[in-house]
C-alpha cells in the first residue's frame, strides 16, 4: 500500500494533462529522431566529400550513428512529463532520470568519439592500411573509455544523493590492494605501455633478445610473441623483454664486416705488400659494398695476419652471406695466384731419449760429428 500511495498524485491529474503531455512527448520523438536523421546525412556527405582534409566529418558521422533511440524515447518521455505538475518527490526524480539518460547518450557519444578518433589517427600513421591494432592503440582506447566511464559512473551517484567522498576513498585503498596483488601483471602492462611510446622494435621486426633470435609477431598487453628462426613461438614477458638487450636488425641501415686474412709468415714481402691493394679490388668488385680498409695488422712467428673491413650497404642477411662468401673465395684465388698459403707451418720435433732435444731440418751437430742416434731412439711430434 505504501508503493501505491506514492502514486496518488496520478488520480490529482486531468486527463486532458495527460492526453497533452503524450502528445509533447510524440512530438519530441518525432523532431528528435528527425533532426538525427537529418544531422546524419548532412555530416555523411561531408565526410564523403572530403575524407582528407574534413577529418571531422568522419568522426562526427561515426559518433550520431550510435544515438540510441532507448535514449531518444525517455528523453521524449521526460520533456512530456515536464508539461505534468508534478508532485517534489517525483519532480526530483524526473530530474534525476534526466541526467542519467542524456548523461549515458553524451558518453556514448564521446566513447564512440573516442574510438574512431584514435583508429583514425593511428591508421594514418602505420605502415600499411590494414596494419593490425598497436599496443598503444589499445592501451589508450582502453584508458580513456576506463576513465570515461568511471567518472560518468561516480556522476550518477552523485546525482543519485550518495556521497561518493567514502567511496573513492575506498577505492582508493582498494585500488593499492590490487596493484601489490597483480603488481607483475601490472609491470608488463606498464612494459607494454613502454613498448608502445619508446618502439624499440614492432611487428615484423627481426629482434634478437636473450638468446632468442626471431621475428616480432604480437606485442600484447602482457606478453610479445616471436616466432623464433627455428620456426617454433617463443612467448615472452614486457617486463622481462625490456630488463634485456634487444637487438634490432630490422633498423639495420648496413652491417659492417672485419675478418682476418692469415698468410704463411715466410711469405717474400714484395707479395705481402700487394695483398691490401688486391684485397681492395676483390672487395670493390661486389655490389651494395663499400671498402673501408685491409691492412696488415700483426707480425708474429705463425702468421702474417692482415685485416680487411668492408661494409654491406644492404641490411639483409642473405645478402650479407653472399658477399661475405664471395669475398673469401676472392681471397682463397688471390693466394693461389700468388703461390702463397694461410696454413701455419708444421715444424718437425725429434726427442733424443739419451741426449735431449733434436729438431728435424735443422742442422743436426750430432751427425756431423758422426754421433748418429739410433733411430728406435728417436719420438717423432708433430705441432702445429
Amino acid at each position: 500500500m505504501k508503493f501505491w500511495s506514492q502514486f496518488t498524485f496520478v488520480r490529482s491529474i486531468e486527463l486532458e494533462n495527460w492526453l497533452t503531455a503524450g502528445a509533447v512527448a510524440v512530438a519530441a520523438f518525432v523532431l528528435m529522431h528527425a533532426l538525427i536523421a537529418w544531422a546524419r546525412r548532412r555530416i555523411a556527405r561531408l565526410a564523403e566529400a572530403g575524407k582528407s582534409d574534413r577529418p571531422y566529418a568522419e568522426v562526427l558521422a561515426a559518433t550520431l550513428g550510435r544515438t540510441s533511440m532507448v535514449a531518444v524515447a525517455l528523453t521524449a518521455i521526460l520533456i512530456g512529463l515536464t508539461v505534468l505538475d508534478l508532485p517534489t518527490p517525483w519532480d526530483l526524480r524526473v530530474r534525476n532520470l534526466w541526467f542519467i539518460t542524456l548523461g549515458t547518450q553524451l558518453v556514448l557519444y564521446v566513447d564512440h568519439a573516442v574510438s574512431v578518433t584514435s583508429r583514425r589517427y593511428f591508421r594514418t600513421h602505420a605502415k600499411a592500411p590494414d596494419a593490425p591494432a598497436t599496443v598503444a592503440h589499445t592501451l589508450l582506447n582502453w584508458a580513456m573509455k576506463t576513465v570515461l566511464w568511471t567518472v560518468f559512473l561516480l556522476a550518477v551517484l552523485a546525482n543519485l544523493g550518495i556521497n561518493i567522498s567514502a567511496f573513492v576513498a575506498s577505492l582508493g585503498i582498494g585500488g593499492v590492494a590490487v596493484a601489490l596483488a597483480v603488481q607483475n601483471i601490472l609491470g608488463d602492462l606498464f612494459a607494454s605501455l613502454s613498448i608502445a611510446v619508446d618502439k624499440p622494435f614492432e611487428v615484423g621486426d627481426a629482434i634478437v633478445v636473450n638468446g632468442v633470435s626471431g621475428a616480432v609477431e604480437k606485442v600484447g598487453l602482457k606478453t610479445t610473441r616471436i616466432r623464433a628462426d627455428s620456426g617454433e613461438q617463443v612467448v615472452i614477458a614486457n617486463a622481462d623483454l625490456l630488463k634485456n638487450t634487444v637487438r634490432n636488425y630490422k633498423r639495420m641501415a648496413n652491417r659492417r664486416v672485419a675478418f682476418p686474412l692469415l698468410l704463411d709468415p715466410a711469405t717474400p714481402v714484395a707479395v705481402a705488400r700487394e695483398i691490401p691493394a688486391r684485397m681492395k679490388e676483390i672487395v670493390e668488385r661486389q655490389e651494395s659494398v663499400r671498402f673501408d680498409r685491409a691492412h696488415l695488422k700483426n707480425v708474429t712467428q705463425d702468421a702474417l695476419e692482415f685485416e680487411v673491413v668492408y661494409f654491406v650497404l644492404v641490411p639483409s642477411y642473405g645478402t650479407f652471406m653472399d658477399t661475405q662468401q664471395q669475398v673469401l673465395l676472392g681471397a682463397l684465388e688471390l693466394m693461389e695466384e700468388l703461390g702463397v698459403g694461410n696454413v701455419r707451418p708444421v715444424q718437425r720435433v725429434a726427442v733424443d731419449m739419451a741426449r735431449g732435444l733434436h729438431v728435424v731440418g735443422e742442422e743436426d751437430q750430432d751427425s756431423e760429428a758422426g754421433n748418429e742416434p739410433a733411430p728406435a731412439a728417436r719420438l717423432g711430434v708433430r705441432t702445429v
